[in-house]
């Protein structure tokens, strides 16, 4: 029984996002274990606090991360 736990940002993903995040995920591991696998594979989704997550030794605050996902490469 695979568990998948993200952990994501507050604030970043809305609910339907969310649950696009948990069929892909499902459907990723479905694909590598089989179909019989579907009924038993648990997918959490974990929001940390804006401020509580760190990366480069800098606090990432929800709109930073709002900031990439609108922004151009």
């Amino acid at each position: 029984m695979p568990l998948i736990n993200v952990k994501l940002i507050e604030g970043v993903f809305d609910a339907t996002e969310k649950q696009t995040i948990i069929e892909k995920l499902t459907d990723a591991m479905v694909s590598i274990e089989g179909e019989g696998m579907r009924p038993v594979t648990w997918v959490t989704i974990e929001e940390v606090a804006s401020g509580e997550w760190g990366i480069a030794g800098k606090a990432l605050h929800t709109g930073d991360v709002l900031g990439m996902r609108t922004s151009e490469a």
